[in-house]
């Protein structure tokens, strides 16, 4: 079983990972695949950066479930990209506490210093911005999620500037 994703490039789900989608489903009884969905869309993430309509399709043919229900779990949480996403994910804390402690202010600088909307990704492919629904630290805010793994909390646009500033220059670093 392999796939074609036809909106970006390749993204086939090959025997290796099938192979691990195998491993993953063993944890679980034999009449509860279903429950291996999580990790069958952390493998594709893991390997292409995404998860794809595609990507999706073949989970729910492996896993015995309806491709819907895997579409629900994909768009349900932050951590799954639905199309390839700058070399940083920018999560801002959009839910009514951040927002009433400079969430939007943080928000609306993110944008103007990366040029971009909620949602787009730099031309030059290095950040993503989206929203986050709740990332659990009210007391923090604003706050938001580097890569679905790092928090940073109490964003004043110093320190994005400070943020943003360091991640281009980590990068340029690490490309010569």
């Amino acid at each position: 079983m392999s796939i074609q994703s036809t909106s970006a490039g390749t993204s086939a789900i090959d025997a290796a990972m099938l192979d691990l989608f195998a491993r993953e489903v063993a944890k679980y009884p034999a009449d509860q695949a279903q429950s291996a969905v999580m990790a069958c869309l952390t493998i594709v993430q893991k390997a292409h950066g995404y998860v794809s309509l595609e990507s999706e399709k073949v989970i729910a043919d492996y896993l015995g479930m309806p491709q819907i229900a895997v579409h629900e779990v994909t768009t349900f949480y932050n951590m799954y990209n639905q199309h390839p996403v700058g070399r940083f994910k920018l999560n801002v804390c959009t839910n009514l506490p951040c927002q009433l402690r400079d969430g939007a202010t943080a928000l609306a600088h993110l944008e103007k210093k990366l040029g971009i909307k909620m949602g787009d990704t730099t031309q030059d492919g290095m950040f993503t911005l989206q929203q986050s629904e709740c990332l659990g630290a009210c007391a923090d805010s604003p706050v938001m999620l580097v890569n679905d793994r790092t928090m940073c909390s109490f964003m004043s646009n110093e320190k994005l500037d400070q943020l943003i500033d360091g991640l281009r220059t980590a990068s340029t670093g690490e490309a010569h």
